[in-house]
């Protein structure tokens, strides 16, 4: 357990969590061909360290290509791979020269610890070297009637192309630098440097010269976009006539910030109401149910005392029947009149008390009344 231990404390200088005392950037871009420079910063505990430039993004496996302890360094500005250390500033600067894609990848700046039990400090970055064209300036401005100038860079593949200059939208503008590598007539000039860039210098702006425009060379072009602003103009004050100045008007209130207190008492107050509105509609809807109910029951006791109507109706009519078929069985030949009188009968059961039967005999003239 004891020797477990131990390893794991080992290895913990190896892990990166406590790779934290060198700091870069981590990501840098370049034309090809082109220079860069990067800063590594790193903790005052380590200025008299030697610090080192490699490719790579493990330390087994970097390719060392520069290192502060090393004789043979002749300069930056000569070397394709330098570094630079200032223990003043605390940190170590790296210069890469004429830089090809090939060169693109993951670099690491570390510091040497020389030490078994702790690893190096490093920080890591990963460069891209890319082939194209670019602007330094993607807007230049200027005032009308001064001079500006707009630079544009090119990677190594296009340092013998033909390098251009158009405003967008009109192909006869365009002005080409020539074998010559220069352009120049009353108004613009163009000079190409051959390494990698071309720079536009707009002798005297013009109004009309506000546009986009772009860097061409080869088949790469950029945007650029030139402003030309008006001179400025200079107006004569009346003494008598005090310059006006902007204030705001003082009839309009700040805008205040309602407090909690205002907010909680808006809260109860629409709580209160929401429970006032659920009553009503409540009350609403128990009203419109008793109104629905009381007219089913309603219909259902009219519709048993249309049944009770027309089974009485029925009822009385067969006992009429019964009465007259009687009569003719045992009686002699009588002629029967009904005799609905008063208002008639309608067929409702209480109109059959309005309803007289009389029976004549012929042999006795008797009148039989029912």
């Amino acid at each position: 357990m004891l020797q477990l231990f131990l390893l794991t404390l080992s290895l913990l200088p190896w892990m990166p969590v406590f790779h934290c005392k060198v700091t870069m950037d981590g990501e840098y871009s370049v034309l090809e061909g082109g220079s860069l420079t990067i800063p590594c910063h790193y903790g005052p505990q380590y200025v008299s360290n030697v610090k080192y430039w490699c490719q790579g993004k493990t330390r087994e496996f970097c390719t060392s290509l520069a290192r502060t302890d090393d004789a043979r360094r002749i300069g930056p500005a000569v070397e394709k791979v330098s570094i630079f250390d200032d223990p003043v500033q605390l940190v170590s600067t790296v210069t890469m020269n004429n830089l090809k894609e090939g060169d693109s990848g993951w670099y690491m700046c570390g510091v040497e610890i020389g030490n078994l039990w702790k690893a190096d400090d490093v920080g890591y970055t990963n460069i891209k070297v890319i082939h194209g064209l670019s602007a330094v300036h993607s807007q230049v401005s200027g005032e009308e009637g001064s001079s500006v100038a707009a630079e544009c860079v090119y990677s190594e593949r296009l340092r013998d192309s033909v390098k251009m200059w158009c405003r967008s939208g009109d192909p006869r503008s365009c002005r080409s630098t020539g074998s010559e590598g220069i352009y120049e007539d009353s108004s613009v000039v163009i000079r190409d440097d051959r390494i990698g860039s071309f720079t536009i210098t707009y002798k005297k702006l013009e109004k009309g010269d506000t546009a986009w425009y772009w860097c061409s060379a080869g088949q790469q072009k950029t945007p650029v976009y030139i402003l030309v602003t008006p001179l400025p103009t200079t107006t004569s004050t009346s003494k008598s006539t005090p310059p006006m100045t902007n204030k705001p008007p003082t009839h309009l209130a700040p805008p205040q910030l309602e407090s909690k207190e205002t907010w909680h008492g808006h809260t109860h107050l629409l709580a209160i109401m929401v429970v006032c509105l659920c009553i009503i509609v409540l009350g609403v809807v128990v009203v419109v149910a008793r109104k629905l109910w009381n007219f089913h029951r309603k219909d259902s006791v009219l519709k048993e005392v249309a049944k009770m109507k027309a089974k009485y109706n029925v009822s009385e009519l067969w006992n009429v029947c019964l009465i007259c078929l009687k009569l003719l069985k045992n009686n002699h030949p009588i002629t029967v009149f009904f005799s609905f009188f008063l208002k008639g009968y309608s067929g409702d059961v209480d109109d059959l008390e309005s309803v007289a039967v009389v029976f004549l005999n012929k042999n006795s003239e008797e009148v039989l009344l029912h």
